[in-house]
């Protein structure tokens, strides 16, 4: 069993720990976009804000007219959001973001692929925005805090209005090529995953495409909101909360333990009692038995 540390921030190295936020994390909106009206962007996110509007529409849309797509489809859209959430959860999020394991290259790129197709983004914005929330949590400087611009700022508006977080400050641990690759290939991913289903007719195109999208957007971004709003705290504990029914949402991965996830942020496993059902910590707990993953670091077994 390996050890893990408490300290969110220890994956980055200790000069860049205490600098002061780089000014580029402040938003062109000003100090404090979350006051900016909806629709505003911050310097180049006008792609992240339109991509997010149309996904919307056309989710919309295609709920409207092809509300029952037939079984096939909808298997094949379950199946793809959960290996896509599998991807964000395991490789971004555990392997990634907080080096609670390590994954065999092949694994971790598989999982990359399948979290990008999701339209997770690239892993090296997604651990250095998560990253910088866990540093900063609940201060002006957390980049999606519901405690500082309210419910919609932490679920969505942050991804457009926030400003970009310095990959070079937050991790220049994925500062290599076989990362910038993934980088590089985000538009096109996002595209093929966006309008692919067209390849199997108009009501695959919807479900496979913006409704999928749409669905596994907002289930990742409960976490930042609801999942960081309670209100009854003790002294020393930031908001976030463990909620059952985000359970659902998230396929059963896992990512709804948030209050234990942030109790134990370098832990691998976010359920921590038995019926906190955690399929994320069960891959990963199969990939350790073949030899797929390693250096797997473990929390104490109690809520």
């Amino acid at each position: 069993m390996t050890t893990f540390t408490t300290n969110p921030v220890a994956f980055i190295p200790k000069e860049r720990v205490h600098r002061p936020v780089d000014a580029s994390i402040v938003s062109s909106l000003g100090s404090e976009p979350w006051k900016s009206s909806w629709w505003k962007t911050t310097d180049g996110e006008r792609p992240t804000f339109l991509y997010i509007m149309a996904i919307h529409i056309l989710a919309v849309v295609g709920l409207i007219f092809f509300a029952t797509p037939g079984w096939r489809i909808m298997v094949a859209t379950v199946s793809l959001a959960w290996l896509g959430g599998l991807g964000v959860t395991v490789c971004y999020h555990r392997t990634l973001a907080h080096t609670a394991l390590r994954l065999h290259p092949a694994v971790k790129h598989l999982f990359i692929f399948f979290a990008m197709f999701n339209g997770s983004g690239s892993p090296d914005s997604w651990t250095a925005n998560h990253r910088q929330h866990h540093s900063k949590v609940e201060t002006f400087e957390d980049i999606s805090s519901p405690s500082v611009g309210g419910f919609w700022w932490a679920h969505l508006r942050w991804l457009w209005q926030a400003g970009k977080i310095p990959l070079d400050r937050w991790c220049p641990d994925l500062d290599k090529s076989e990362y910038r690759f993934w980088r590089r290939m985000q538009v096109p991913l996002l595209a093929v995953s966006l309008f692919g289903g067209l390849a199997f007719g108009i009501p695959a195109f919807f479900w496979l495409g913006p409704m999928r999208l749409v669905m596994s957007l907002h289930a990742q971004c409960f976490v930042n909101s609801i999942a960081h709003m309670r209100e009854v705290k003790e002294a020393g504990e930031d908001s976030s909360q463990n909620i059952a029914w985000l359970a659902v949402l998230h396929f059963f991965q896992g990512e709804n333990w948030h209050r234990n996830h942030h109790a134990k942020p370098s832990s691998a496993r976010f359920g921590w009692k038995l019926w906190q059902i955690d399929f994320g910590w069960y891959a990963i707990w199969m990939l350790e038995l073949v030899g797929l993953a390693t250096s797997v670091k473990r929390a104490p077994t109690r809520a």
